[in-house]
Parts: C-alpha cells; structure tokens; sequence
C-alpha cells in the first residue's frame, strides 16, 4: 500500500497522479520479486521542505529531488531481489501483513524544473524519481560507480517495461 500526504500547494495531486505513481511503484517492485503486501509512505513537497529534510537528516544544506528512509538494513551490495525472495521478515518490519520498506519525500517543484531542464515530460521524471527512491528502499545505491551503473541500467529497464521514455 502506497501512503501519500500532500505537504506543498505549487504542483496540483491529482486522484489520477497519485493512481499513476502507484502503478510505477506497485511495477517496481513486482519487477524486484517484491510479492508480498508492503507499505510506503510518500510525502509530496516543495523545494524549501525537501532542503530543510536534506539538511535535517543528511546534513547537505541544499535541495534535492527525492529522498529515501529504508527501513530494512542490507549488507553492502546485496539488493532486496538477490537475497530476500522466501525471506521471512520479522514482526519489527511488519504492519499487519504489510512489509514496511520504508519513506519517500519528493519534490514536485524539483521533479518540474528538472523535467523542463532534461526535455522530458513531468510524467517521466516524477516516475524515474520513484522508480530511484523505491530501488534505495530496495537496498540499491550509487556511491561507488559500480553500484551506480548497476542502478541507473535498472532504472531505466523497470522505466522502459512501463513504457515511460525520456
């Protein structure tokens, strides 16, 4: 399940939007062998919200497009499809039958100026963007360049099966 809370008032979340990016987040994590029931929570905001987040947690005083708290630990270079299919979750990552896999705060602001700045529609950058925050919630990263090709190549495979294209 796909929790979202609308914190800003310069792009308009539609019924429709919210149902669209629910689709590329329920894709996602299909396309991760992610089978079981989940629970995200999604919070939607502006350039000034996501610097003082960015700042607060990461302790970079700038603004960004999306940010994501896993709630599950990985080792490093291990990825929710490589290790944890037949995995059992302890109760601690559990709600109910829901596996939390933790929070994403995005920008809309920052996803619009970006969408303009890379030529590509609104639609395609908010998609890339969750389609990244749901892959760290996943256990992926982009520290080392190994990680980052890794991550980027399964962006955009996960990107083009949904037909969403630069």
């Amino acid at each position: 399940m796909l929790y979202t809370e609308n914190r800003q008032d310069k792009i308009e979340v539609t019924d429709e939007f919210v149902n669209k990016i629910t689709e590329v987040c329920n894709f996602a994590l299909k396309e991760e062998n992610m089978d079981i029931p989940y629970q995200i929570s999604l919070l939607f905001v502006d350039n000034s919200e996501i610097k003082e987040i960015n700042n607060e947690t990461r302790n970079i005083d700038r603004e960004t497009d999306v940010l994501s708290f896993p709630m599950l630990d990985f080792e490093e270079g291990k990825v929710y499809k490589d290790i944890y299919v037949d995995f059992e979750f302890d109760e601690t990552f559990k709600d109910g039958e829901e596996l939390i896999l933790g929070d994403m705060v995005l920008s809309l602001e920052k996803a619009l100026e970006q969408s303009e700045e890379y030529g590509h529609s609104y639609e395609r950058e908010v998609s890339y963007l969750v389609v990244h925050s749901i892959l760290h919630l996943l256990g992926y990263d982009h520290m080392v360049d190994e990680d980052k090709v890794k991550m980027r190549a399964r962006e955009e495979e996960i990107l083009n099966k949904l037909d969403i294209r630069r």
